[in-house]
């Protein structure tokens, strides 16, 4: 099996799941993987697919790439951004959807999410991969839409 970068879903500041503030994904209990700080912006944002697959669960704050070896990729935009309700969220694709890697999957207003009291930072985790499982020399450098954050 060939590694498979995992690209960062929006230009921003990559940092560790350690420093997300919420429980779930800092415990890693999700899985392993890296979180994204978005760069300061106005108007909305596109979220990209890390990778190519099939969505496999789409919701306007997250959604899960399932890659060809059977890997689900989350991207998660924010923390607790499930209570908006898709305020501020604009779904571009589809469940089910095939994706390649760089296509955009939803849009967010960072002004909605910050609104709402909300913080946009976006963590990227392999479902069901053990805590520490994943090498993340990207934590600390900027990144662009696209550009590796780790390898499957």
């Amino acid at each position: 099996m060939t590694d498979t970068a995992v690209g960062s879903p929006l230009a921003g500041t990559v940092i560790a799941l350690a420093d997300v503030p919420d429980p779930v994904f800092s415990s890693q209990m999700v899985g392993a993987g890296v979180a994204v700080r978005p760069a300061p912006t106005t108007g909305m944002v596109d979220v990209h697919s890390p990778v190519s697959g099939r969505i496999l669960k789409l919701h306007p704050h997250a959604f899960v790439v399932l890659t060809e070896h059977r890997k689900g990729v989350l991207v998660h935009v924010g923390i607790d951004t499930v209570t908006m309700k898709g305020e501020g969220f604009e779904l571009v694709a589809a469940e089910k959807d095939s994706v390649s890697a760089g296509d955009v999957v939803v849009r967010y207003d960072p002004a909605a999410v910050a609104a709402a009291g909300f913080d946009d930072v976006c963590p990227v985790v392999v479902m069901d991969s053990a805590a520490d499982s994943i090498a993340t020399p990207s934590v600390g450098s900027s990144v662009t839409a696209g550009e590796a954050l780790f390898t499957l």
